[in-house]
């Protein structure tokens, strides 16, 4: 592709940048999209009718919302069992909690990511060790990872950030070689295959989240999945404030239940995410297609095996260099005001936080099951320079899979083109 010149082939002309006084690509009308999570009447209906019942908590009943949603979600991710809890990261922290993992304990994990990934390791006092990404793919670099490992380490939390899966081979290559424990971070990616399997069910333990931004949503909620009977049980008991199904206080346990308006919202997406998932790919394929030698925008690396994926986010890479230096904000801001919904996602890996740079090595706790010297190296190994790169200046999303049709879409491509066209520009802006 000639990277001087770009002939826009949906219609439109490059012409004066909106953010210098020109016209829009996309006009207001176009760039309405569904706003919020997905409603229908089937999902209104079954909350009225959970309403009505009287039955509102999972004990109530053990044929109510929320122990049917568990079983059809399992039969429907192709698993045993299903425990679902009041948020994904409550399911996460369920996970570390049930697997006895605590202080003095060490867990692997992505800087990149929901604060929920690392409040689950540090509610039970372990201690989250940060590996590096891959900068094409945004995902936990296993090279990495198995670098981290040490004597003290004991499960590896891969993050499918985005809804794309990270390199599960690898990583469950490397786990079984030190007999570590897999979680799977599967919050943003419902229904994302990898080499045959769902996210989710590779490893010893897979977590989702159904927060309202989701692609199946309830406001709040999230899932455990896995076939270890033993294990799951372990979680069940961890999510009923430490009471087994037989009612015993076998451990200590937080109260993490979801409620039975939650599963009542929940059960009825179940005959309609297949469809909007397939949607979503549709719209990621067809951008993917037309953005695949686009100057300037590098495509998210998919690994091999990697299926239909939950495009929770359309991740992409800006290269300044193709647009003659300008930071990534400048192209961002002149993009936005062509009606394209663009963002940079996670300002910072979460090796850079104050919590894990500062206050971890103030706690009492910390200080008591991890010597000094394993702080001073553990502050020394905090950096992830391909994430920091990720974050300050090339993450770049668009509002790709929630697409209603093909013009938004041509709309998105030619305002890229208008801004690449007029890149001279971008650094006065």
């Amino acid at each position: 592709m000639n990277t001087d010149s770009i002939t826009i082939k949906s219609g439109s002309t490059a012409g004066k940048l909106a953010i210098l006084g020109g016209e829009p690509v996309i006009s207001a009308a176009m760039a309405a999209m569904p706003a919020g999570p997905y409603v229908d009447d089937k999902m209104i209906e079954s909350i009225v009718r959970t309403t009505k019942s009287g039955i509102w908590c999972r004990i109530q009943s053990p044929n109510g919302t929320v122990p049917t949603f568990e079983k059809e979600f399992a039969r429907f991710m192709g698993t045993r069992y299903c425990v679902s809890t009041g948020a994904g990261t409550q399911a996460l922290n369920t996970c570390v909690e049930a697997l006895g993992i605590g202080a003095g304990d060490e867990v692997i994990t992505s800087p990149y990511t929901d604060i929920g990934t690392i409040s689950a390791v540090l509610f039970c006092r372990a201690l989250p060790v940060f590996a590096d990404l891959d900068r094409e793919s945004f995902q936990l670099d296993p090279d990495d990872v198995e670098k981290k490992i040490n004597e003290n380490t004991r499960a590896i939390i891969p993050v499918h950030i985005g809804g794309q899966p990270a390199n599960m081979e690898r990583i469950m290559s490397i786990a079984a070689k030190h007999k570590l424990t897999v979680i799977e971070d599967a919050c943003q990616a419902h229904l994302t295959e990898y080499q045959g399997r769902k996210l989710g069910t590779i490893g010893d333990l897979g977590c989702f989240s159904f927060q309202a931004s989701k692609n199946i949503a309830c406001g709040e909620g999230g899932a455990v999945i896995g076939d270890d009977e033993t294990l799951m049980d372990k979680c069940f008991t961890v999510m009923n404030h430490g009471t087994t199904r037989s009612g015993q206080h076998a451990v200590i346990g937080a109260k993490y239940r979801m409620n039975e308006f939650e599963a009542a919202l929940l059960l009825p997406q179940l005959e309609t995410l297949k469809a909007r998932h397939d949607k979503r790919n549709e719209n990621a394929w067809y951008m993917r297609a037309k953005l695949r030698d686009f100057p300037g925008i590098g495509l998210q690396k998919l690994y091999e095996g990697t299926g239909t994926s939950a495009w929770w986010l359309f991740m992409t890479s800006y290269r300044k260099d193709k647009f003659n230096g300008a930071p990534r904000e400048k192209f961002i801001k002149a993009l936005s005001a062509e009606g394209v919904n663009a963002g940079s996602y996670i300002k910072y890996g979460f090796h850079k936080s104050d919590v894990i740079r500062k206050h971890i090595s103030d706690l009492k706790v910390y200080n008591k099951f991890y010597p000094a010297e394993r702080f001073k190296k553990y502050r020394e190994e905090l950096e992830c320079p391909v994430c920091d790169i990720v974050c300050d200046e090339e993450m770049l999303t668009l509002d790709v899979p929630t697409a209603s049709g093909k013009q938004y879409l041509d709309g998105i491509y030619d305002a890229i083109v208008k801004v690449y066209e007029n890149r001279d520009k971008l650094n006065s802006i």
